[in-house]
């Protein structure tokens, strides 16, 4: 019992002195008025049917890291806009040429980040 509570004293004590995540840069960025959100996405049949298609293309890649197959996919209008975080500049071009080939080259919007491993 002394042990656990110490691994609790020890957890409580780090976690106190953890920096809280900061995410004013994302906020301030998903806020803006040209800022296309997840909550935009159209649910025409062909906005539907253009994710579903890039996100299958996306995912069938296996080479992708979970980060790269959990961007966020949204379609309005014909348009796909590519949001979040990859692990490489690889990962980054492999997706918008999965998006590109799929909507057309014209009609797809990145605003992928590439975020380095830890």
């Amino acid at each position: 019992m002394k042990l656990f509570s110490l691994f609790v004293a020890t957890l409580i004590t780090a976690v106190g002195f953890a920096q809280p995540p900061d995410n004013t840069k994302i906020n301030k960025r998903d806020n803006a008025a040209d800022a296309v959100t997840a909550g935009m996405q159209s649910n025409k049949k062909e906005d539907l049917d253009l994710v579903r298609k890039i996100r299958r293309g996306v995912t069938a890649d296996k080479s992708m890291s979970t980060y790269a197959r959990n961007v966020k996919i949204i379609t309005r209008d014909g348009v796909a806009t590519l949001r979040g975080p990859v692990k490489s500049a690889a990962e980054k071009m492999a997706i918008e040429t999965i998006a590109k080939r799929i909507a057309g080259d014209t009609k797809v919007e990145s605003h992928l980040e590439i975020v380095p491993p830890k």
